[in-house]
């Protein structure tokens, strides 16, 4: 089903000037996770650009001395800030990469036309108030108390909040890759990288001129154990974009629905008239 849904917006990529995507990952991950969408994309000839935030994939920083929520974001920014002034973008992000976005549409409202939020944290202010927690922050607690959820990082000391975090390995499928293929979870287990949590708990964003000209899309994934469904409406009703997508998904559709997420996130560009 998800080859036809696919097939089904073939004809109408025709009509895209063959749109420049930048794929942006969650805590943890890195460009890599994107290389079903990216062989997708590219095989449509797409422009695609899959960024490494600090500490993540092939950068070699270690996370956790990534301290600031700047820091970490700063590949995606330095990039954006690297484009032509009438180059534009369409920025994708996931999980926590949603925070990403939200600085880069506030920073550089005119080089994105287009900011699609999956199954990602969408917080208009980053994490400011106890609501922001609530929506936007992970609560794996039907999976065990935290300390046997998560391995943490001390890099300023025991005795000091963990600098970073990373869900366990033998907990990873079952949690973030329940309906991915048996290979994707068995990558992401050997690929994955502690997370800058302090840097990413202290995002916190200033909106900026022409912010709202920015079109947002959310891809809402319905079988979520990390970003809860309930979670995932509750800021698109604080922040609603202009539209609403749906995959039957885990936390991963990249994994676990390529194709539909391939079809959506061409519909998506189409839909906003994107080139």
């Amino acid at each position: 089903m998800g080859e036809e849904f696919a097939g089904e917006v073939v004809m109408k990529e025709k009509r895209l000037n063959k749109a420049h995507f930048v794929l942006v990952h969650g805590i943890g991950g890195g460009g890599w996770c994107w290389y079903k969408i990216r062989c997708l994309m590219e095989n449509s000839n797409y422009r695609v650009t899959c960024i490494d935030l600090k500490g993540a994939g092939v950068d070699q920083t270690d996370p956790n001395t990534i301290l600031s929520f700047e820091d970490y974001n700063k590949p995606l920014i330095n990039f954006l800030s690297s484009l032509d002034d009438n180059e534009n973008v369409i920025l994708v992000g996931h999980s926590a990469g949603g925070l990403s976005l939200t600085d880069a549409i506030y920073k550089f409202p005119n080089k994105i036309s287009l900011a699609v939020f999956l199954a990602a944290t969408m917080l208009k202010m980053g994490y400011v108030t106890d609501q922001d927690i609530k929506q936007g922050v992970p609560d794996l607690s039907d999976f065990g108390e935290f300390r046997d959820v998560y391995d943490m990082g001390f890099g300023l000391g025991q005795d000091l909040p963990p600098t970073t975090l990373i869900i366990k390995k033998g907990l990873q499928r079952k949690i973030v890759y329940q309906l991915s293929p048996q290979e994707d979870s068995t990558l992401a287990a050997m690929l994955l990288r502690p997370g800058p949590i302090q840097a990413l708990t202290r995002a916190q964003f200033k909106e900026g001129e022409n912010t709202e000209n920015v079109p947002r899309i959310y891809i809402k994934t319905t079988q979520d154990n990390v970003v809860k469904p309930e979670q995932q409406d509750a800021m698109i009703k604080r922040w609603p974009p202009s539209e609403v997508y749906v995959l039957e998904s885990d936390h991963s559709p990249f994994f676990s629905a390529p194709f539909s997420l391939f079809g959506l996130l061409v519909k998506a560009a189409i839909s906003a008239g994107c080139s």
